[in-house]
């Protein structure tokens, strides 16, 4: 019998540029790394998909910060205008702060980070890691607009999956384009998920994609980990 896997789960608020930002926090024990999710356009912390995809790193060992990156009073005001979802570069400056908490935590900075970014949050997350190449150790966008992560793209030194529908034509090519603008020696991969469309609501596309990031950060965020003890 497989033994159960001892995760801890909480809600907690993360200083960020200013504002505080709500937070759910799943750590599993002798966790491999942590991964800072960044939402897309309209989307939240509460996203099923990406809880689903949360929920099969947290098998796999690795820690995760589902985060909101706009305030309540900031997502009301993004429902009239969709403003401030784009506003890539907010969001990026709100998850470069992500980052530099979870590394001044003393039980936390020791673990390998890495980003999941989805549509408008991708952008951010490569931002951010462009931001912090000594702390990001990988970025997997699903779904995502890299390309509007614009210069930034030439800055990013961690290693990107980059996995997008068969069926979603414009993305993938917005993908591709991005791709180009890596700097060379930038570790990627494009992974196309067959039959999939943009938000991954065929039967099984959305489970693949979650094991394709899995491995992406055991791979890279495992060496990163030296940390043994729970908080």
């Amino acid at each position: 019998m497989t033994a159960t896997l001892d995760i801890e789960h909480k809600e907690i608020t993360v200083p960020a540029g200013g504002v505080e930002l709500t937070a759910d926090f799943s750590l599993p024990g002798h966790a491999i790394g942590l991964v800072v999710f960044a939402h897309g356009s309209g989307s939240s912390r509460r996203s099923p998909r990406n809880r689903r995809v949360a929920g099969v790193l947290n098998r796999g060992a690795i820690a995760t910060i589902l985060i909101d990156l706009l305030t309540r009073e900031e997502e009301a005001i993004d429902q009239h205008t969709a403003e401030l979802r784009f506003d890539i570069g907010l969001l990026t400056g709100r998850l470069t702060a992500i980052t530099d908490w979870v590394g001044a935590q003393p039980d936390l900075r020791s673990l390998g980070i890495g980003y999941f970014g989805a549509s408008t949050g991708a952008a951010a997350a490569l931002a951010a890691a462009a931001n912090r190449p000594g702390s990001v150790r990988a970025v997997v966008s699903r779904g995502g607009r890299p390309d509007l992560a614009g210069a930034a793209l030439g800055h990013v030194l961690a290693p990107c999956l980059f996995i997008v529908g068969g069926d979603d034509p414009q993305v993938l090519r917005l993908n591709r384009e991005a791709i180009a603008s890596l700097p060379r020696q930038t570790e990627h991969r494009l992974e196309i998920i067959p039959g999939a469309t943009h938000l991954f609501e065929e039967p099984g596309t959305l489970d693949l994609a979650a094991v394709l990031a899995r491995d992406w950060f055991e791979k890279y965020l495992r060496a990163g980990s030296a940390r043994q003890e729970a908080i």
